[in-house]
C-alpha cells in the first residue's frame, strides 16, 4: 500500500529546509528526502513528530490516497466563500 505525503508542500510554505526539519524531529536530513519521495514510510512516532512540528494533524501530511492538487483545494475553498 502506498503512503502519500505533503511534507515538501508544508516545508516550502513555511520556508523550512530538509536539514532544519530533520534537526527538529531528530533524523538525518536524507531521511526527509526519502520520505518526500515516498522511498521510506515513517514510523508513527516520526509522522507525529513531523505533524507536531508543523502544527497540523498527521492526516494533513500523510494519506493512503493521493492528495488533490493544492490549486483544486484553493479553487474549491474560493467557491465556498
Amino acid at each position: 500500500m502506498s503512503l502519500y505525503n505533503r511534507i515538501s508542500v508544508f516545508r516550502a510554505e513555511r520556508g523550512v529546509s530538509r536539514r532544519q526539519l530533520a534537526d527538529a524531529v531528530g533524523v538525518n536530513h536524507q531521511t526527509i528526502g526519502y520520505l518526500e519521495r515516498g522511498d521510506y514510510k515513517p514510523s508513527l512516532e516520526l509522522a507525529l513528530k513531523i505533524a507536531r512540528h508543523f502544527g497540523v494533524a498527521v492526516e494533513m501530511l500523510f494519506s493512503f490516497e493521493r492528495f488533490e492538487p493544492i490549486a483544486m483545494t484553493l479553487k474549491r475553498a474560493g467557491e465556498d466563500e
